[in-house]
């Protein structure tokens, strides 16, 4: 992908810009953004608050806007404390989705102003009606170079190309499911984190309806018992590491993606460090932690999280023995400042801490890992993959739906869809029935400690 800068824009951020940038006057507005950093391969502006220019400050028409410059230096100061990269943004309410020469003037004069302020890159952007947002910095007092992609991820995930290719933009989307979907989602990356069960399904998936970068993380190595439900796993394979494997399948059938495995627990600073660069998350863990660390890289770099699990817990039979009690699959999306999976009650503070005592105490995560898919049953190669199958599918039809929305109903309603195989039932739950209780701060991105953990903080070297 020879993408190099993003901005993302959170749903709250862009309905704020939204709110004020268009105050049914018909005139121009402006406001400033305060956007945090990130990535290495590729630069990513996070726009975590607002610095809003009051109406009644600025000599504002149809086409053209002047404002004061102390609000430039509210925001140098405010970017100056954290690191940020400040945005000037204003709109255009005539519909232009483009910069104008006037814009072109005005930045001569503000871009060097933000620059030399906060010492670092500066950036312009416009908004249209619609709410497709174009960008530029400028790395340099005068060369602007083009943002490649403006996103937004809401209940509906909106891509905004530079080049014109729009998702929910001011050009009609693709549909879902056709050649032109394959198109847009060649210049997307996503990151699945955990690669056997239900992840090497969903990657899979991923890589074959067009995906253009899939970054792969897992810590674990194949086991014979693991050939049953990995997909494109062999014999030969056993002993590799799972990310290695598939990434080595993937190239194979799809010489044009980009696979980036990352041979590494998702909670080092390896892994998050790669997961953040890019576009959408994909959590297909068992455990806890992995949810915890998925949830607030969700959050802190501001990114739409689909998680999938399933579950098979059985019960006494009557005479003796074990017998299924029910087959789950669940699906939650998650976007950056909604309910999160801890919110929803996937894992809880108890959890997290069960976990860590269990790694404490051999014995008991033995038993856990004893456990597996069929609760209260020791199974070392259970036949799951068909179960596996549907709920990865479902994860994936759940992206291809906020992407390329199909549904005849609003994407809000789908927060989370259970299945439940053997009482021939299916629920879904709207965003409205979750309460948002432990929230993570929002586009902070890689900040220390990273995510907020002191286990991940970057380690100092004294002399």
């Amino acid at each position: 992908m020879k993408r190099q800068k993003t901005l993302v824009l959170p749903e709250k951020i862009i309905e704020q810009l939204q709110r004020h940038l268009f105050p049914d006057d018909g005139l121009e507005t402006a406001a400033l953004l305060l956007c945090a950093q990130s990535g290495e391969r590729r630069k990513k502006l996070l726009a975590r608050e607002i610095v809003a220019v009051p109406y009644s400050r600025c000599a504002r028409t149809p086409g053209f806007i002047t404002w004061p410059g102390e609000y430039v230096e509210t925001a140098i100061d405010c970017a100056a404390l954290r690191g940020d990269v400040v945005v000037a943004m204003h709109s255009h309410p005539g519909g232009l989705y483009a910069f104008s020469s006037a814009d072109n003037e005005s930045d001569r004069t503000v871009m060097s102003a933000l620059r030399h302020g906060t010492e670092r890159l500066a950036g312009s952007a416009i908004m249209i009606p619609s709410g497709a947002v174009r960008a530029r910095v400028y790395e340099s007092d005068h060369v602007p170079t083009p943002v490649d992609l403006v996103m937004t991820a809401g209940s509906d995930l909106r891509l905004w190309w530079h080049d014109g290719a729009t998702t929910a933009g001011p050009t009609p989307s693709a549909m879902a499911f056709t050649s032109e979907m394959r198109i847009r989602l060649g210049r997307i990356s996503v990151c699945v984190i955990g690669v056997s069960g239900t992840g090497s399904i969903v990657a899979e998936q991923l890589a074959r309806l067009g995906v253009g970068e899939i970054i792969l993380i897992d810590f674990d190595k194949l086991e014979e018992r693991n050939l049953n439900r990995v997909l494109n796993a062999s014999l030969a394979d056993i002993g590799s590491h799972k990310v290695e494997m598939f990434a080595g399948a993937i190239r194979r059938y799809r010489p044009d993606c980009e696979v980036l495995p990352v041979p590494h627990s998702i909670a080092t600073r390896e892994a998050i460090l790669a997961a953040c660069e890019a576009d959408v998350l994909f959590s297909c863990v068992d455990t806890a932690e992995g949810r915890h660390i998925a949830d607030r890289l969700s959050a802190y770099f501001a990114m739409p999280l689909f998680d999938v699990g399933v579950a098979i817990p059985t019960e006494a039979a009557p005479a003796e023995g074990r017998r299924v009690a029910e087959v789950y699959g669940r699906v939650d999306y998650v976007y950056p400042g909604g309910s999160n999976l801890m919110d929803r009650g996937v894992y809880d503070a108890t959890l997290l801490e069960t976990e860590y005592l269990a790694r404490a105490a051999p014995q008991a995560l033995a038993q856990k890992i004893a456990d597996g898919y069929l609760r209260g049953m020791a199974e070392e190669g259970p036949g799951v993959i068909a179960l596996n199958m549907r709920a990865a599918s479902a994860c994936v039809i759940e992206f291809i739906a906020r992407m390329f929305p199909f549904r005849q109903f609003s994407n809000d309603a789908h927060a989370r869809s259970i299945f439940m195989l053997a009482e021939g039932d299916e629920d879904t739950f709207a965003e409205s029935q979750f309460t948002t209780g432990a929230a993570f701060p929002v586009a902070l991105g890689a900040t220390e400690p990273l995510l907020g953990l002191p286990a991940l903080a970057q380690e100092r070297r004294v002399a």
